[in-house]
């Protein structure tokens, strides 16, 4: 098998941590909000019903955001830099495609050399002091569906397309003819075992480089 566009999750993928979590532990509401994220990656709950809620109870600011990107960057995932760097190598188009917020994602992509127009992720909007407004509520990656839509489109300019991650919203990808690598590396959700295309535990991204080259 050979894909023309790799699709990356970030949170759990290429990063070891879950980052909206992250930031509700920064602000003393972890329990809560894992319990919410929990639920909707393992299909509990659908991701409409716990996005808006999770961020309301938060409201990361803008320093939280730039205190995420760095945790992002110091919990990456083992064999990222260089299944990056393979993929390039080979070709390959390298999208990340995630439900987590954008500011914090982008400094992760720039140190992989992914360029900004090929991250997914959802929006914060900030007032002029850098206090939390809202979030992008029109993001298709703040629903349930939301990663199919986006695999829709660029299947719509490449004929193959593959999505690595670890939740149930990246299984969605499969709905849109994609084929979906359950990475479980970091967490290993039962789920996606089951249906994914192909599922890999090993701790090492590179693992699931026999499967898209």
């Amino acid at each position: 098998m050979s894909f023309d566009v790799v699709c990356f999750d970030c949170d759990s993928t290429l990063s070891r941590v879950e980052g909206i979590d992250e930031l509700a532990r920064r602000h003393g509401l972890f329990e809560q909000v894992a319990a919410l994220t929990d639920a909707a990656m393992n299909g509990e709950l659908a991701l409409e019903q716990v996005y808006g809620h999770r961020l309301d109870l938060i409201r990361p600011d803008k320093a939280s955001m730039d205190w995420l990107a760095d945790l992002y960057i110091a919990e990456i995932v083992d064999g990222v830099g260089e299944t990056i760097k393979t993929l390039r190598e080979n070709g390959k188009l390298i999208h990340i495609i995630s439900g987590g917020l954008r500011q914090a994602i982008l400094p992760l992509a720039a140190l992989l050399g992914i360029d900004e127009d090929h991250v997914h992720a959802v929006d914060v909007v900030f007032d002029e002091q850098g206090g939390y407004l809202d979030f992008a509520r029109h993001s298709p990656l703040a629903v349930s569906g939301g990663k199919a839509r986006i695999c829709r489109r660029l299947r719509m300019h490449h004929s193959s397309l593959v999505m690595i991650g670890d939740g149930k919203t990246d299984l969605e990808a499969k709905q849109a003819g994609a084929f979906m690598i359950g990475f479980g590396g970091v967490v290993a959700r039962p789920l996606v075992q089951e249906q994914a295309d192909v599922f890999v535990s090993e701790a090492s991204l590179t693992a699931i480089l026999p499967y898209v080259l």
